[in-house]
């Protein structure tokens, strides 16, 4: 399994454009928002929802993604257990005006048309591509620069 390090590393080859990451600091967070979103409005089993409206495929999702992040880095995992509950609100709130799924569609597309230009002007191909864990990598670079910017060391 690679390190931390390395994902950083092998993610930052395809993210060397000061545009292209700008672009993935603006969009990568409402994908990310979005993804949570669409499964947020996946059914569940009477038997999940019973137990609480926060059982859902969205919170299950997140529990294995935080548990990657927490094999990772634990100041990485931390951070993203703040981003992503900070989501999963928004996600619930967004949830009750009954329009989760517009919300999620309109955004999921325009963050992903940015993502492709910000690509163009990189003149190298989404990492995804390659290999689909960067889906989940692309969360931790943003975080890791926001933690920068706070001062804090990762």
């Amino acid at each position: 399994m690679r390190t931390f390090e390395q994902w950083m590393a092998e993610y930052a080859v395809s993210h060397r454009h000061p545009t292209n990451q700008m672009i993935h600091k603006i969009c990568v967070p409402p994908i990310m928002l979005t993804v949570l979103g669409f499964l947020w409005a996946i059914p569940t089993p009477a038997e999940m929802s019973f137990i609480s409206n926060w059982f859902n495929w969205a919170t299950i999702f997140t529990f294995f993604c935080l548990v990657f992040y927490a094999s990772l880095n634990l100041k990485m995992f931390l951070g993203m257990l703040i981003q992503v509950s900070l989501m999963l609100f928004i996600v619930s709130r967004i949830a009750t005006t009954g329009y989760l799924i517009h919300f999620s569609a309109v955004v999921f597309v325009l963050a992903w048309i940015g993502q492709f230009y910000g690509h163009k002007i990189e003149g190298k191909k989404p990492s995804f591509l390659q290999d689909l864990a960067f889906l989940l990598i692309g969360p931790l670079w943003v975080q890791r620069f926001i933690f920068k910017k706070m001062g804090i060391n990762v």
